[in-house]
Parts: structure tokens; C-alpha cells; sequence
């Protein structure tokens, strides 16, 4: 069984990894955190922005809807993992 710091960084993604996954810039999301359109949430010790795997998930699902093509939560697990392995 893995401990829990292992479980906390499965789950956060760095704003570059972030950005990679979405398709913009990682300055686009300091803009969108800054703005509250899309929030990031703050790593305890050292303060940088993290984003929400699930959160990432759910917009990417978003922006794929808004270009007219319907994803799963199953397709866009499917995206992240892609470019996680990258």
C-alpha cells in the first residue's frame, strides 16, 4: 500500500503538466486562476500552484464539448494518462 504523500501527488498536477493537458499555456491558467475562472489550488509547503486531477478532467471534458465532440469521463482519464506518460 503506497503512503499517503504518494496518494496527495497522484492526485495534483503541476501547472506545466497541467497546461500541457488542456492545450494552453501554463501563463493561460495563472491568468485563469487569477481571473477565477479556472482555480488551482496551492501546495501546502511550498506554495506553487496544483491543479485537481478531477478538476482537470471535468474542463477537459468541458472544452471538448464546446468543440462539438462529447468525451466520458473514461476518454478524458484516457487524454491525461496519454500525456502524463509524455
Amino acid at each position: 500500500m503506497s503512503n499517503p504523500m504518494e496518494q496527495l501527488q497522484i492526485k495534483l498536477l503541476t501547472i506545466k503538466k497541467a497546461a500541457a493537458i488542456l492545450g494552453v499555456t501554463p501563463l493561460t491558467l495563472r491568468n485563469w486562476d487569477n481571473s477565477g475562472k479556472f482555480q488551482a489550488s496551492r501546495h501546502p509547503i511550498n506554495n506553487y500552484r496544483v491543479y485537481k486531477l478531477a478538476d482537470v478532467e471535468r474542463l477537459l471534458m468541458e472544452i471538448e464539448a464546446s468543440k462539438g465532440k462529447r468525451i466520458n469521463k473514461k476518454q478524458a482519464r484516457k487524454l491525461v494518462v496519454q500525456h502524463l506518460a509524455d
